[in-house]
């Protein structure tokens, strides 16, 4: 269900190779932010006036505080860790980029062309992310998935620790093995998404919002945390480092919420309704009504409630948006303005997600690109425009 950084479906790629399966912060908790649902006044009233739940199990504060205090020391880990630099020849890690970033321009079109202002440096890791992210995604979604197992996840989890032990299975393992080495990235946002995948396993059904935002968190929202290292914080910026990486997290809630609602019918087709069970009971709908693919004025008004729920977690995910290093921006804002995009193309569906997939048209990404540069422009503020 994962769908990070590209807004768009796309074909699968491989997982195996045919071997695999053998600042300062003054936040003392991780914290969703979510509207109160009261459904005698509205079922998300007054956004703004939201809730903190405490999730003490994501410990967020201690990846920014791990990855912060690295920056301080060094570029990377491997200055502060007594374990070597992975050695590779120079011509072999050039071509594990390159294949990476081959792969990132073919599914993440809009978001590779906002990569290229980036430096060279900064694109390599964010390209060898991406590609452990997606092939991560597609252990659960991709051609192989019949085969999927918890044996496969914890393999892949023991994948993972090799690759930050500098001991890389396969050329794409080597590029991230590489980026580890040259950023302060913390491995936990990498274990979680993998416990995201675990929970696509063991799970179809989400009873209220806090269990689909533990999830979001899982599969997206650890994107932005491993993005952050390497895009670096703007030296002018004058919020603390906690507010960028929840600004980061809260943006991949928002892409995650996105997909979400963007794929309903896809999803239900496959038993799957990724949906809050006590939201959709307060509307008087049910799983029967996702799978009709009937959409009803009940559904109808359901959807703008859902639809108002992302949009505020993009409004957070601005707040960071514009702290990031500049060279690092322009993505950042695409994939805003374009996860926007697909929201305003399921309103202008007449919110018929059930049987119709929003998608937002290449004149359409082109025509925004300038748009989220020109906001990357943006000088670094405490007010979020």
């Amino acid at each position: 269900m994962c769908s990070t950084f590209s807004p768009a479906a796309t074909p699968c790629i491989s997982v195996s190779n045919g071997k695999f399966p053998s600042r300062k912060s003054t936040v003392t908790r991780a914290e969703v932010t979510v509207a109160p649902q009261n459904r005698s006044t509205c079922t998300f009233p007054a956004l703004l006036k939201h809730g903190a739940i405490s999730l003490a199990d994501l410990h967020v504060q201690q990846i920014v505080e791990r990855q912060s205090q690295n920056n301080k020391s060094g570029r990377g880990r491997g200055r502060e860790d007594p374990r070597k630099k992975p050695q590779f020849q120079p011509m072999f890690l050039e071509e594990a980029y390159e294949s990476c970033r081959n792969i990132c321009a073919e599914y993440a079109k809009t978001f590779y062309l906002g990569t290229l202002l980036m430096t060279e440096e900064r694109q390599k890791a964010i390209w060898a992310i991406y590609v452990w992210c997606r092939r991560t995604d597609e252990l659960v979604d991709g051609p192989n998935a019949g085969y999927m197992s918890p044996t496969v996840l914890d393999r892949w989890e023991e994948r993972l620790q090799d690759i930050f032990y500098g001991r890389p299975y396969d050329m794409h393992d080597a590029a991230l093995a590489d980026t580890v080495f040259k950023f302060p990235l913390d491995i936990k946002p990498f274990r979680d998404m993998i416990e995201g995948m675990r929970m696509d396993t063991r799970k179809c059904r989400y009873e209220n919002f806090e269990e689909l935002y533990l999830y979001c968190y899982y599969v997206a929202g650890t994107v932005g945390l491993m993005s952050v290292p390497v895009m670096g914080i703007a030296p002018d910026s004058l919020v603390s480092a906690q507010s960028v990486y929840n600004a980061a997290l809260y943006l991949g809630i928002g892409n995650q919420l996105t997909n979400i609602l963007r794929d309903v019918g896809e999803d239900a087709s496959r038993g799957r309704v990724y949906l809050p069970q006590d939201e959709l009971a307060q509307f008087g709908l049910c799983d029967n009504d996702v799978f009709s693919g009937k959409v009803t004025d009940r559904w109808r008004e359901f959807m703008k409630e859902q639809i108002t729920r992302a949009r505020f977690y993009f409004n957070l995910a601005e707040v960071g948006a514009s702290q990031l290093d500049k060279d690092s921006r322009w993505p950042v804002w695409s994939s805003l303005l374009l996860y926007r995009m697909i929201l305003d193309s399921i309103e202008s569906n007449n919110y018929d997600n059930l049987t119709k997939r929003a998608y937002v048209g290449r004149t359409k990404k082109i025509l925004m690109l300038p748009l989220a540069y020109t906001r990357s422009l943006s000088t670094p503020s405490l007010i979020s425009n």
